[in-house]
């Protein structure tokens, strides 16, 4: 029986977790742990950076889910158009489907930068503003990491929705609404 082959980075990458689960548990056990403090992080980082944090992550997930259901769409689109040519164009909605993804993380985006208010500066580290930021950063996460999914969603069903055209034309509308369905996922 042989051992599966780990990479380098991979190692390298455990090797770093673990040093630093090391250090943690052992600052933490001799009575040292105070320098491990979540909630003085929270504070500290300004609401704004927490905001604008948020708006950077649903652009970035939202472009990235888009990107990789481009990337697993257009491949199979490519490998289906040799069998069968004449779905080169018709199967192009589906890449345009993944290009919508990027555009609801855009919109999102707008949206959240529109409640970026500029405040005096005696009331910028308010509670009301720690709280704004803290929900823009979260609903940056969660809008982002649905983008992320449904750009796979999309990109997977696109795929087989191009194989499908290719073996049997009369199923392409058929898949083109499971496409719908999925894409909606990133509106919501």
């Amino acid at each position: 029986m042989s051992l599966p082959v780990v990479s380098k980075t991979t190692a390298l990458l455990l090797t770093a977790v673990a040093l630093a689960a090391a250090v943690g548990l052992d600052a933490l056990f001799a009575g040292q742990g105070g320098w491990v403090d979540v909630g003085g992080f929270l504070i500290a980082v300004s609401p704004y950076e927490w905001a604008l944090l948020g708006t950077g992550l649903v652009v970035g997930l939202s472009v990235v889910g888009a990107a990789t259901g481009i990337f697993i769409t257009g491949s199979s689109l490519i490998g289906a158009a040799v069998r069968a040519p004449r779905i080169r164009t018709k199967n192009l909605i589906s890449v345009i489907f993944c290009e919508v993804v990027a555009i609801y993380g855009l919109i999102m985006a707008i949206i959240f930068s529109s409640k970026l208010v500029q405040g005096e500066p005696e009331s910028r580290f308010s509670s009301d503003n720690y709280f704004a930021g803290f929900a823009l950063f979260w609903a940056g996460l969660t809008v982002g990491l649905a983008n992320l999914f449904c750009g796979l969603c999309v990109g997977v069903v696109g795929a087989t929705c191009a194989v499908a055209d290719a073996a049997d034309p009369q199923l392409f509308v058929k898949v083109l609404i499971i496409e719908i369905f999925g894409s909606i996922i990133g509106l919501f």
